[in-house]
């Protein structure tokens, strides 16, 4: 083999192996982000108010697989079908949130910062895979293997649902 040739297939290697890590991290960057969002919200805006929004996730969710004028929505293209399912979405955990939120009284209600940094991966977790699963994101963007490993399959789906309301249950007192 040349020098040429070893140093075109270190050169393919290289790009190769660069661009794969850069999509792991562009994934994981999308988990660390959501988490900060989340964190930051609790931190600044309360954690009643943090607790209201992990609970309206769930509750905007029902009204959401019964919205009997779905058929309505768009269906293509692809980013305008879930653009208009996502807005439906947040419309029902907007209504649900300011219904909790009145509700939910932070006075009573202790969370840790460790409590709050899982909590904040669990309904960053929660989004990701309501958007694998429910949302089907994959016509538009698709995770790296790594992240579809541990948010695709339908076995997982169950666990990342009911995560945020395990760690309620475990870190809100």
């Amino acid at each position: 083999m040349t020098a040429t040739g070893t140093v075109a297939q270190v050169s393919t290697l290289a790009s190769h192996t660069a661009l794969s890590v850069w999509g792991v991290a562009n994934d994981f960057l999308i988990v660390i982000i959501l988490l900060a969002l989340l964190f930051l919200f609790a931190k600044y805006v309360g954690r009643g108010s943090f607790v209201a929004l992990l609970v309206a996730l769930y509750a905007g969710y029902a009204p959401f697989v019964i919205f009997p004028y779905a058929s309505f929505l768009p269906t293509t293209p692809p980013l305008t079908a879930l653009l208009a399912h996502i807005g439906l979405y947040v419309a029902f955990v907007f209504i649900f949130f300011l219904i909790l939120r009145r509700v939910i009284v932070s006075d009573f209600l202790y969370i840790g910062y460790f409590g709050l940094l899982i909590l904040s991966f669990l309904g960053a977790a929660f989004l990701i895979a309501l958007a694998s699963h429910v949302f089907a994101i994959a016509s538009v963007y698709n995770f790296t293997p790594a992240i579809s490993a541990l948010f695709s399959p339908d076995k997982y789906f169950f666990w990342w649902f009911s995560g945020p309301a395990i760690g309620l249950l475990f870190f809100a007192r």
